[in-house]
């Protein structure tokens, strides 16, 4: 994983932002690297970072599977912890 990539850096703050309590700032980052995302691996991070927020499980499942559909369509070893979870 990039760790320099802009969208990895709003994840990571947003999970800061969670463990710090600050729900509505890491909502925000969240949504704030879904809006950066350029192409599907990085779509595919930010939409399952914004599953974390949801509330609603329709939401919850909406974007789980967002981030599943832009895994598949990156195909390759970066997203196999999105399509094999138990690897």
């Amino acid at each position: 994983m990039d760790i320099q990539n802009p969208v990895i850096q709003l994840c990571l703050q947003g999970t800061q932002a969670e463990f710090e309590h600050r729900l509505e700032d890491a909502w925000a980052l969240y949504q704030q690297a879904w809006e950066t995302a350029g192409d599907d691996y990085e779509a595919c991070v930010a939409a399952h970072y914004l599953a974390r927020g949801q509330k609603n499980p329709a939401d919850i499942l909406y974007w789980n599977e967002e981030a599943l559909r832009r895994a598949v369509a990156v195909g390759d070893e970066r997203v196999k912890i999105f399509t094999h979870p138990s690897i």
